[in-house]
This record gives C-alpha cells, sequence and structure tokens, in this order.
C-alpha cells in the first residue's frame, strides 16, 4: 500500500486521501488502507490521527462533519488542554492524559546552564517514548477500550500529533498485522505534513528544536526495543498490559479491517 497522500490503485479507482488538508491542523490524517492480517486493508474513514484540534476554522469543522468524526481521545497534559482547549458540537471527547516530560526536561537542563546539543534531544526523546511503555500504558489501554467499544469515527491526537499520538498510532497498526516497516513508515510521515507553530519560542538552539519538532526513526524504535525487552514482542504487551486478548484482537480486526472477500 502506498503512503502517498492521493495514491491510485492499479484500477485507478481514487482511494480516499491519506492526509486531510484542514486550515487549523497540518498532520490530521486516516489510517486506512494499510495491508493487516491476512491481506486485508485497514477500513477508510474509521481511525484518524491528528495534532490539536484548537485552532480549526469553520471549513475545517465542516470537514470533520462530513467524516462522520464521533469521538476524540486527548493525549494532552493538563496545561496543554486548558491553553488550547476545543469543542466539537456532537463529538465525544475522551481525555487520556498523557503529560510531555521531555519539554519540562528541557527546560529543567537550560536553566542549570547545561548546553543542549541534538545528541542530547536524541536521547531525551528515546527516553520519552521508553517512557510510553510502561509509564503511560494505562492511558494507551483506554484507548484500545474505546476502540472496541464501537466502530464509530474515531481521532486520536496530542499535541503535534508525533510522538503520544506516533507510538499510539504505532500499536493500532501493529495490533492489526501492519508490518513493521509499514508502521515506521506512516509514523515518518509526520516530518513531511506536520508545521510546527512559528510563535513558540524557546531558549534552545535550532539543531535541538530541528529534533524534538520532528520524528526519527530512532524515537519509535526506542519504544519498540522496550517492548520486545521487557515483554517479548507486542503479542504479549498488548495482552497482558494492555489487555488486548486473543478475543479482543479477534473484534479490533472485524472492527476495522475489510472483510475477506467472499469466494468466487
Amino acid at each position: 500500500m502506498s503512503l502517498h497522500p492521493r495514491a491510485v490503485s492499479p484500477s485507478t479507482t481514487p482511494v480516499p486521501a491519506r492526509s486531510i488538508a484542514l486550515a487549523g491542523a497540518s498532520n490530521f490524517r486516516d489510517l486506512g488502507g494499510y495491508a493487516g492480517h491476512g491481506g486485508r486493508t485497514l477500513r477508510w474513514r474509521r481511525l484518524f490521527r491528528a495534532d490539536h484540534l484548537a485552532a480549526l476554522s469553520p471549513a475545517d469543522l465542516q470537514v470533520l462533519r462530513e467524516l462522520g468524526i464521533a469521538r476524540t481521545a486527548d493525549f494532552r497534559g493538563e496545561s496543554e488542554r486548558s491553553a488550547f482547549a476545543y469543542a466539537l458540537p456532537g463529538v465525544a471527547q475522551h481525555h487520556l492524559t498523557i503529560e510531555p516530560t521531555v519539554v519540562q526536561r528541557t527546560q529543567q537542563l537550560l536553566k542549570s546552564g547545561h548546553q543542549l546539543t541534538a545528541q542530547d534531544a536524541v536521547g531525551l526523546m528515546q527516553d520519552t517514548y521508553r517512557g510510553f511503555v510502561h509509564d503511560n500504558a494505562p492511558r494507551f489501554a483506554q484507548l484500545f477500550e474505546l476502540l472496541l467499544d464501537s466502530d464509530a469515527p474515531l481521532v486520536f491526537h496530542c499535541t503535534a500529533g508525533k510522538d503520544r499520538t506516533g507510538f499510539a498510532a504505532a500499536l493500532i497498526l501493529l495490533a492489526l498485522g501492519v508490518p513493521r516497516a509499514v508502521v515506521m513508515q506512516d509514523y515518518l510521515l509526520t516530518n513531511a505534513l506536520y508545521r510546527r507553530p512559528a510563535s513558540v519560542a524557546s531558549a534552545a538552539p535550532d539543531e535541538v528544536l530541528q529534533v524534538l519538532w520532528r520524528v526519527q526513526e530512532d524515537f519509535l524504535e526506542a519504544a519498540l526495543h522496550g517492548v520486545e525487552a521487557e515483554h517479548g514482542g507486542i503479542q504479549p504487551y498488548l495482552e497482558r498490559v494492555l489487555g488486548v486478548n486473543a478475543a479482543a484482537q479477534q473484534r479490533l480486526a472485524a472492527l476495522y479491517l475489510e472483510p475477506r472477500p467472499a469466494a468466487a
């Protein structure tokens, strides 16, 4: 499955756009179309990942209505949520709070006089992703509870839609049988789509900001390596830590994968 936002199938029938063009959110995209278990593809227009939704225009809100968005799962921390609150008419909001510890750690290092380098920033990001695996597992378990509750179109997001959201997307895709290499390609799409806010002020050097506001394979790999080292792989992690057992995984596939074609 091509990752191009407007890929065309061999039959020349256009598939839905992966990246949804919005004025107030740059990293809003559909997880549909990827090949999962048994070659069954993820259903389009059911699962979306995004950056924050507080700057959506009236035209953007109309797009969300047309997409049928019924639920949001918001991974932002309390201060992020209060600073950039949003309300979407008719959309149920679920707060799955994960505080952005990398921001605080960066600020602490800068205040202590430490001269941050790009490599320091990479290490901070890797530590953050390792924390997702254990410290924040209850929030990702809650996400799967939402997914299993119904297949009503859902968008899960944080502030930039790249780290907390990126790990969540990886878990969902892996649970549905999407190959790890494709999961990584989807994760890295953030670098082509996300528009860093122009108004953000920071004392950090630009080389550090270039790391913090983008994604790298090293980040997601740090989390996935943690899953393997601490839990023996994605399957036992899903079952033992996130509570997504075999029956739940079957339901997940039934909800979000296209049915197998009927035999001729």
